[in-house]
């Protein structure tokens, strides 16, 4: 899938598991926000997260962007009525996005990134908080105990299940299900 299809639904979840190995081979993930600016994608973790210190620069990395997901009954499909041959499944969107990890403690670029961060969180709210709303002391203070990450992005992997390849009546009967179950169907449905 072309990275430019599923960008939406990146800037859309805005955070990320990041799986990177050591040197010692042992897995790490960490969950955090992100941007997806051009072929990179953008993100912090707290310095207190060992994480950040057992990345080896320019090691291969897997940022996981979750969209929603849920549980499908086949008591909701129409087809169960028919013939019985139904299964329970799950539905869910996700973004596989892999590349090379670059640690940066530099707190001018960590900075940028707490900005644009910010910017993007805030750019729709009615009167929207800066990182220049706080004293510079306060938020040098805040910067320390934060980390940025950038992943080289070299490939892009979109799934998702969504009934997709359930008939319309089926389908109608999952979103049903759902808000019986007070689960709003949209995003976990194909329409």
């Amino acid at each position: 899938m072309e990275p430019d299809a599923v960008r939406p639904f990146v800037e859309a979840v805005a955070t990320a598991q990041l799986v990177t190995v050591g040197a010692d081979g042992v897995p790490d993930a960490t969950f955090l926000p992100v941007l997806w600016e051009g072929d990179r994608l953008v993100g912090h973790l707290a310095r207190a997260n060992a994480h950040w210190r057992r990345i080896v620069d320019g090691s291969p990395a897997l940022a996981i962007v979750t969209g929603p997901d849920t549980y499908v009954s086949p008591s909701w499909y129409a087809t169960k009525a028919e013939h019985g041959k139904v299964v329970p499944t799950w539905n869910y969107s996700v973004v596989h996005l892999r590349g090379r990890i670059v640690v940066h403690d530099d707190p001018e670029w960590v900075r940028a990134l707490v900005t644009r961060l910010t910017d993007r969180h805030e750019s729709s709210r009615d009167e929207p908080w800066a990182v220049t709303d706080a004293p510079a002391d306060y938020i040098d203070k805040n910067l320390r105990p934060i980390v940025g990450v950038e992943l080289l992005v070299e490939s892009v992997e979109a799934k998702a299940k969504l009934s997709q390849n359930r008939s319309d009546e089926d389908r109608s009967g999952v979103a049903r299900g759902l808000a019986a179950d007070g689960v709003d169907p949209a995003g976990l449905v194909q329409e």
